[in-house]
């Protein structure tokens, strides 16, 4: 009896989403170096499975009915690694401890992961720093900040986690193309 009283206050579980990795794009570069791809930093807001909202500048808050399917920065750098593998760099790029012997390492910050309101508009923002190191010199070889900003008609999980998928997209894209060409 006690059993069934508690499984009635249990609340419902809530909506989980994950990210895509782009696909249908190709990498161009010669290079023959290979890279590895560390979890990306965040701030502790963003190192969660909660999806940031800033209702207003300067203050965040997170969506209820939402949540990612890992830690953000975990579930980035996963479709981080398979945006570099669907875009032909498939036998250059791993995570650390793969056991690859990597001449490179592209660290990345998350600086915006989140819908902006503003104006009454809202916006979902990625926005990420990119820093390809090389290990050998220990020096950054490149570096430069990457962003998307895709309309959200509605603030709520399905259509935010979608607004933040194609932004994601985009952002992941670029940096592919952007560091294909540099290792």
């Amino acid at each position: 009896m006690a059993a069934l009283a508690l499984a009635a206050c249990a609340s419902a579980p809530v909506p989980t989403f994950d990210l895509s990795a782009p696909g249908n794009f190709t990498a161009r570069g010669a290079g023959s170096g290979q890279m590895v791809v560390p979890t990306p930093t965040a701030l502790a807001a963003l190192d969660t499975e909660k999806i940031l909202v800033e209702p207003a500048p300067g203050q965040i808050t997170y969506l209820a009915d939402a949540q990612w399917g890992d830690r953000l920065p975990a579930l980035l750098q996963a479709r981080m690694i398979q945006a570099f593998e669907n875009g032909s760099k498939l036998r250059r790029v791993a995570r650390p401890g793969d056991g690859i012997t990597a001449e490179y390492q592209l660290n990345i910050d998350i600086r915006t992961f989140g819908v902006r309101v503003e104006n009454g508009t809202s916006t979902a923002v990625v926005e990420l720093s990119a820093k390809i190191i090389g290990n050998a010199a220990g020096r950054i070889l490149a570096a430069q900040v990457f962003s998307a900003r895709v309309p959200v008609a509605t603030v709520n999980g399905p259509s935010v986690a979608a607004a933040l998928d194609a932004a994601s997209n985009q952002v992941l894209v670029e940096i592919v193309r952007w560091a294909s060409v540099r290792f």
